[in-house]
């Protein structure tokens, strides 16, 4: 059995707010345009905090401090890498709110969010950073099918 493969690795990041606020992004990326969290690749040879931590800021302008790790996607890729999303989320944050080349950034109220067009699968990850009996969003294969497990 193989024992080491190929990975990508990701990062996404819920930052919240005392108002039941979340903050998000409108991704003009035309391979996955929608409404998501802020979030990139992580770079060779940095933590996975780290990375959350530099792609907000990049990504919004707010410096965010002690992202929890609440989740992960996984999928393999067309060339047979496991591509890894670590979800995080955080309430802690300081700076000032500025759009990206990724795309414009704001606050909406969290009942609001499906008001939005949504990145593809989006509303499956958001129950993943939400629900504390959820702790993965499994992609998988069958047949020439994608299917989903949320574990």
């Amino acid at each position: 059995m193989k024992r080491s493969e190929l990975a990508i690795f990701t990062t996404l990041c819920m930052v919240y707010d005392d108002e039941n606020r979340i903050l998000v992004q409108d991704r003009i990326d035309p391979s996955w345009p929608g409404i998501c969290f802020p979030g990139g690749h992580v770079e060779y040879g940095e933590s996975f905090v780290e990375s959350a931590i530099r792609e907000v800021y990049e990504e919004t302008g707010l410096t965010i401090k002690h992202p929890q790790l609440c989740g992960i996607k996984q999928f393999q890729t067309e060339d047979d890498e496991r591509y890894v999303v670590l979800f995080f989320k955080t309430n802690k944050f300081s700076g000032e709110l500025r759009d990206s080349d990724e795309g414009k950034v704001f606050w909406i109220q969290r009942e609001e969010l499906n008001k939005y067009t949504l990145a593809h699968d989006f509303e499956n990850m958001v129950k993943v950073f939400e629900e504390d009996k959820l702790s993965e969003a499994y992609y998988y294969k069958e047949s020439n099918t994608w299917g989903l497990k949320l574990l």
